[in-house]
């Protein structure tokens, strides 16, 4: 029986480890994004349009090729329709 018992322990300490590290991580992405958010307020109160920092950053995680291709769309979506 303590054989299964000392297992069970080990178990139960991996676990809660990987629980732990986990709960960190998040506690630690939290505080990331509150960082972001700051900066973002502070883009915005110095005038910047944040709205548009945010598309400007999406796009910089995107291939050229793949924005190229999408813009060519739109821009003839757009001729068809006289935008």
């Amino acid at each position: 029986m303590t054989d299964q018992t000392d297992s069970y322990r080990v178990t139960a300490d991996e676990l809660r480890q990987f629980i732990e590290r986990f709960e960190r991580l998040e506690a630690e992405k939290k505080d990331l994004a509150d960082q972001q958010k700051e900066v973002m307020a502070e883009a915005k109160g110095r005038g910047y349009d944040t709205g548009v920092m945010r598309k400007i950053i999406a796009l910089r995680k995107r291939d050229k090729d793949d924005i190229a291709e999408e813009e060519a769309i739109l821009k003839m979506y757009k001729e068809a329709l006289g935008l």
